[in-house]
């Protein structure tokens, strides 16, 4: 008997069954949810050999990128705010809701803010969250776009149509009116990139085409972004880990700090973990991570390590942490976590104050000259015999040209007599080039 086959059910039996297995479905979506919270807290996807929780739900767990990324966000929330269990459990939010809620939610409206999202769709709570947390009007812009959404660009087809975006009144986020970036794969060897660049990324493919006219004669734009990474992953590569065609020996100048690394020691150990993760958990999975990584003492410098070849290994920062923790025990690295968040809050209000310390200068010196301005015009005005606008004008400048050069004149000392004034806004409607040195004497 096929298990799966329901024909044989009326339809208020199909029914019944159908809202049966919809609140199975519930609870046990709200105990996953209580599950990965847990795993998550307690960071065991660390022992398992994994960077991250997401990573562990999709190369373990084999969830998609978007069902991992909303169950961890309902999960962490959750744990957080514990009546999202069972709400999700019988039906009053769906995870969208509580994806949508999550960044919202504090402890002071965390339950007002469930309630009146209770059954409520995606389009409904998006409109709850722009009544109740308003945000600016999205700015009207106009964009140049080619004129089909084709995944690959020559270099004659630059050409494109005017699209404004317009403001809109109803619930649902606007669409971007370019693409978001994509990679797609169009065979085994080949992929299709798309994605939208700004003009000044426009004029530096333009000039990179043009240097490269003796080798690209048709300068296409596939075989020049793959140069352009080749220089990118050359210079990254140096400032990584000290990459170079020409190494040269160790036996250069020591460092005092402790936890310097040679860069001939960052080239070999680069070379022997081969730019990953060097994490293997009990189980014998390596950390598939190759971004964000970090250069790890095996023997930590508070215990004498040194930074040679066979004393150093690559770590992600989970499990540069993970490491730290399982030598000098979690609560020793949670408050020296604390410690460095505090210092970095406080370098970050102290950069503040003086950032705004320097906006306050500025605004002053400029109110200073604003105000020097003013009575330098107000003087001109009450001294009409030196205003060298009617004297511009008879020499043929446009009004606008004699009235703009005029103000500059107000920079001028008082005393500065009518002749060295003209002389002055003469030598500032120049040409750049012919104006000559600073000073007064340079217009006569």
């Amino acid at each position: 008997m096929n298990t799966r086959s329901f024909s044989h059910l009326d339809n208020g039996a199909l029914l019944r069954r159908l809202a049966a297995e919809v609140g199975q479905d519930r609870a046990t979506t709200a105990t996953l949810l209580a599950l990965i919270a847990e795993v998550d807290a307690r960071r065991l996807f660390a022992e398992e050999g994994f960077p991250s929780m997401f990573a562990y739900c999709v190369q373990v767990l084999h969830m998609s990128d978007d069902v991992a990324f909303k169950r961890i966000r309902a999960a962490r929330s959750a744990r957080q705010f514990p009546a999202i269990f069972d709400a999700v459990a019988d039906g009053r939010l769906h995870l969208t809701a509580v994806v949508f809620l999550a960044p919202h939610l504090t402890p002071g409206n965390a339950d007002e803010l469930m309630a009146a999202s209770t059954h409520k769709t995606k389009a409904e709570i998006e409109w709850l969250l722009a009544e109740r947390f308003p945000q600016p009007d999205l700015p009207e812009r106009i964009g140049v776009l080619s004129a089909s959404p084709a995944l690959t660009l020559s270099a004659e087809q630059d050409s494109g149509h005017v699209q404004e975006l317009p403001r809109s009144l109803v619930p649902e986020p606007v669409a971007c009116a370019a693409p978001r970036p994509k990679l797609t794969p169009l065979s085994a060897e080949r992929f299709g990139l798309q994605f939208s660049i700004e003009r000044g990324t426009r004029e530096k493919l333009r000039y990179a085409q043009a240097l490269l006219g003796h080798r690209l004669p048709a300068g296409e734009i596939a075989t020049v972004f793959d140069l352009a990474l080749d220089a990118l992953i050359e210079q990254l590569e140096k400032t990584k880990f000290a990459a170079t065609s020409r190494p040269r020996s160790g036996r250069q100048g020591s460092s005092s700090d402790p936890r310097h690394i040679p860069a001939h020691v960052k080239r070999a150990v680069w070379e022997r973990e081969g730019g990953q993760c060097g994490f293997v958990s009990e189980s014998g999975q390596r950390c598939p991570a190759r971004s964000r990584l970090e250069y790890d003492h095996i023997d930590p410098v508070a215990r004498g390590g040194e930074a040679t070849v066979d004393g150093i290994r690559i770590r992600c920062r989970t499990h540069n942490q993970y490491e730290a923790e399982c030598v000098f025990g979690a609560g020793f690295m949670s408050e020296k976590r604390e410690m460095a968040m505090r210092a970095a809050a406080g370098r970050r209000e102290e950069r503040e104050r003086e950032a705004a310390a320097q906006r306050a200068e500025r605004e002053r010196v400029a109110a200073e000259r604003l105000a020097e301005r003013e009575a330098k015009a107000r003087a001109a005005a009450a001294d009409p015999e030196k205003d060298v606008t009617p004297w511009l004008r008879r020499l043929g400048y446009r009004a606008d040209e004699a009235r703009r050069t005029a103000a500059l004149c107000d920079s001028l000392p008082t005393e500065t007599s009518l002749e060295d004034r003209i002389r002055f806004a003469l030598r500032q409607l120049m040409p750049p080039h012919q104006r000559g040195g600073p000073g007064l004497a340079a217009a006569s």
